[in-house]
């Protein structure tokens, strides 16, 4: 079961390299790579979280996609720049550049192989910055590839019909979101009763500054949260997060429809 939350169908490794060199209009085939990270989420979620997420969300996709559009997974890419978290325990953390470094050796093995869309499906809020320049940097590299920076959550979906507005504005990690998703995934290696309520501490108030948004400070994890939560665990459930992950795959299998049509604009 190597393909995890993947159709088996969808699975780019499951290919051999004779149908990959036979494919037709391999120049419009989506192929996607999943981003994720190892990283602390609070006493009651696995570390596993931001990776589990991408194929949890990518596979159910997938599975909606109409099979004409050709589209594949990756294999996920679990660790990450995951260095906010690195003063807790079991977070396993690349520096920008190794992991610049990786996205960029990936790109220019799937060019080569004649593929000219790829998707970075970043699910971790640490590191959307690496795969922008990740994406302008294989684009100038390779002028007829078409590369997506985009993160999991930033798709349509309906978040704002099932969590508080403080939830929506502060719970950022291992919240309320996180943890329904998780508790849709991967119920067996959640432990509820570890949950915790933690908001991020000592933000500053009345200031244009904030922690996330269009003008942000640098901090670290333990700077903001004793638990490493931030937001809401106690108010998730499951039902919650079958919705969400509906709600979210549903928001990528138009993404994918979108990019399978993609031209890439040029100057005339």
């Amino acid at each position: 079961m190597m393909h995890g939350f993947i159709p088996p169908q969808r699975f780019f490794p499951y290919l051999t390299w004779t149908e990959i060199q036979g494919m037709k209009d391999k120049e419009n085939v989506v192929i996607v790579q999943p981003v994720g990270a190892i990283e602390q989420h609070g006493p009651h979620l696995p570390i596993v979280v931001d990776s589990a997420i991408s194929m949890g969300v990518l596979g159910k996709a997938l599975g909606q996609l109409e099979p004409e559009i050709p589209a594949y997974a990756l294999p996920c890419l679990y660790y990450g720049k995951s260095n906010e978290h690195w003063h807790f325990p079991g977070t396993i953390t690349l520096n920008a550049t190794t992991l610049l470094a990786v996205i960029m050796e990936v790109a220019a093995s799937i060019y080569r192989s004649g593929f000219r869309k790829l998707v970075l499906m970043n699910s971790h809020g640490g590191q959307p910055q690496i795969m922008e320049i990740a994406a302008r940097d294989i684009h100038q590299q390779y002028s007829d590839f078409c590369v997506f920076p985009l993160f999991t959550w930033r798709v349509p979906h309906i978040a704002k019909e099932l969590l508080t507005p403080q939830e929506l504005e502060y719970g950022i990690h291992a919240g309320d979101a996180e943890t329904s998703i998780l508790l849709s995934l991967l119920p067996d290696h959640v432990k509820m009763e570890k949950a915790v309520k933690e908001y991020p501490q000592g933000l500053p108030e009345n200031s244009l500054l904030s922690m996330e948004g269009k003008l942000p400070f640098a901090w670290l994890t333990q700077e903001l949260t004793q638990s490493g939560v931030m937001g809401d665990a106690t108010t998730a459930t499951q039902e919650k997060g079958d919705r969400l992950l509906a709600s979210v795959a549903e928001g990528w299998v138009q993404v994918i429809r979108d990019i399978y049509q993609f031209r890439q604009p040029t100057f005339t």
